[in-house]
């Protein structure tokens, strides 16, 4: 049958096949993934079945861990060749290490040729991090936008790549950073973005497909009604009405249809994606949603080991501090001294408290009555571990940042403030990369020999 069979495996993950070549994009195998992110809806996957395939490449579109994880790549063949975008050596060196034999950088508008298949990175609006991917195969033009924002001059390229036949569209707007400050951020509106509909006006495809995204957080997690301001029928809706002529469809973990020119037909699903429960489910987004406090949050996770409490409170005591004089400054509102009141809370929800004192690029431990706070941060202590010891990301840690009262003066200068000039957020985000996968290769190369395949 000519033409492309294109399967969601979950999240950005997707398997393209033609003329008994198949290859897949942003694999993951995993459920939960990136620690806390549950397939929506939810699926499992068959191990066994998925270390039995064989995929002609794979293509990364960047280093996060919800596209490039080891744990999901240590499934498959390591003579499978890996075509990954991205800057930093080190994550390829990781994949090496892994035992795979072919690994290879991408570069922006470099076609690759696999069997049927063309592929070419394109260029995303932050370069340094993300790429996208337009597939032509047996006759077939789909863009996967993956999770990029689309400049306007990388837009009127992509017009001129066109016919379109599929484009996979980002559809979710995640209030990342509202979710660290509910009380200082207003509610999102669910709409999508202007700019959305207007480039996929310009790009005129004939089918659109809400990608990425594809999950949520833990059952009793108050991000699951805060997170995502937008539904799959407020995606319908809004682009069906932008773009009359096109078809919006959702495809879920496992479903796959069949594009050719003649349009658009199910196929046979993919059989190591195995669904569970109701899949007919849909995001309902509640604005701020009333968040719970840390301490109620952290009586959800398991209690640190006396090792691991070790470890939090020697990064506490001096790690900290040495980091925040290492890393680059922060915005203008630490041009003068503040004082930082780092909590911990526990698996009971009580808390520790960490008072410091900022000075330029100098932080030191004071006393809770040195002066006026400056600037909160709140997280469980088991959260803090997982990012010290398995390079947890920001957006599963339940940081919650100046949830407090202050000073008027105070207030008014925070208005102003970056939250991802956060002290904490700096000092473990701030000059990493990888450590998430250099967390998992480091698990992943202690089990001792295996069958690598």
């Amino acid at each position: 049958m000519t033409g492309l069979t294109i399967s969601r495996i979950l999240h950005a993950g997707y398997v393209f096949a033609c003329e008994g070549s198949r290859i897949a994009f942003d694999p993951v195998f995993e459920n939960p993934f990136s620690r806390n992110c549950h397939a929506f809806p939810d699926v499992r996957f068959d191990l066994d079945a998925i270390r039995k395939q064989h995929f002609d490449a794979v293509f990364i579109s960047h280093f996060h861990d919800d596209h490039c994880s080891l744990d999901s790549l240590d499934l498959l063949d390591r003579a499978t060749p890996i075509y990954l975008y991205c800057q930093f050596e080190a994550l390829f060196d990781m994949l090496r290490q892994l035992g795979f034999t072919h690994v290879h950088a991408l570069e922006l508008d470099r076609r690759i040729d696999i069997g049927p298949f063309g592929v070419t990175p394109r260029e995303a609006m932050d370069v340094e991090v993300d790429s996208m991917f337009q597939v032509r195969a047996a006759g077939v033009n789909v863009l996967n936008v993956v999770d990029s924002w689309i400049d306007e001059a990388t837009l009127a390229k992509l017009v001129a790549q066109g016919p379109w036949d599929m484009v996979l569209w980002p559809f979710q707007t995640m209030r990342e950073l509202e979710v660290l400050a509910p009380s200082r951020h207003a509610c999102a509106p669910p709409g999508l973005p202007e700019e959305w509909i207007a480039q996929l006006q310009a790009l005129a495809p004939r089918t659109v497909v809400p990608s990425s995204c594809q999950f949520v957080q833990e059952p009793w997690s108050w991000y699951n009604r805060a997170f995502f301001p937008i539904s799959y029928a407020r995606f319908s809706q809004e682009v069906g009405a932008a773009l009359p002529q096109a078809l919006v469809m959702r495809l879920d973990p496992g479903v796959s249809v069949h594009l050719d020119a003649g349009g658009l037909q199910p196929a046979p699903p993919l059989p190591w994606v195995i669904p569970v429960g109701d899949q007919d489910v849909d995001y309902v987004y509640e604005g701020n949603a009333a968040p719970p406090p840390t301490a109620d949050i952290a009586r959800h996770f398991a209690p640190l080991t006396p090792e691991e409490q070790a470890r939090v409170t020697d990064y506490c005591l001096h790690g900290l501090v040495e980091t925040y004089g290492a890393i680059e400054a922060g915005s203008d509102y630490f041009d003068r001294p503040r004082i930082w009141r780092l909590s911990l809370f526990d698996h009971a929800g009580q808390a520790c408290h960490y008072h410091y004192r900022l000075d330029g690029e100098r932080a030191a431990l004071v006393d809770a009555g040195a002066g006026p706070l400056g600037w909160t941060t709140e997280v469980p202590a088991t959260k803090l571990h997982a990012a010290l010891a398995l390079g947890e990301s920001l957006t599963s840690m339940y940081v919650r940042i100046n949830d407090a009262t202050f000073d008027a003066q105070t207030d008014r200068a925070l208005q102003d403030a970056d939250v991802v000039d956060d002290p904490l957020v700096r000092c473990l985000f701030g000059d990493t990369f990888g450590a998430y996968q250099a967390a998992q290769l480091r698990r992943l190369l202690a089990r001792g020999p295996t069958d690598r395949r």
